[in-house]
């Protein structure tokens, strides 16, 4: 009996112990988890960012373009005025 008492204690012990490293690996899961959860939140976000960027630059560059579009179609009348 004296015996078997000793050994389901050694195997209470090795099991609690057991039991503490899974808590700990689940913890640390947990926040390595949390933290590329917040890492790809940071990347997406980024990319919105540059996004908008490139969007506001090209929407400048169709802009001008159109000026100069407006302003080369008023040459022929300007032309014609200096002629006539």
């Amino acid at each position: 009996v004296s015996s078997a008492i000793s050994t389901i204690s050694s195997r209470r012990a090795s099991l609690g112990a057991l039991q503490n490293r899974l808590e700990s690996i689940i913890a640390n899961l947990s926040t390595v988890t949390e933290n590329l959860t917040d890492a790809e939140s940071r990347i997406r976000d980024a990319d919105i960012a540059a996004e908008t960027a490139n969007l506001t630059k090209y929407n400048i560059m169709v802009q001008a373009g159109v000026a100069v579009l407006a302003q080369a179609n008023q040459m022929p009348s300007v032309a014609l005025n200096l002629l006539g």
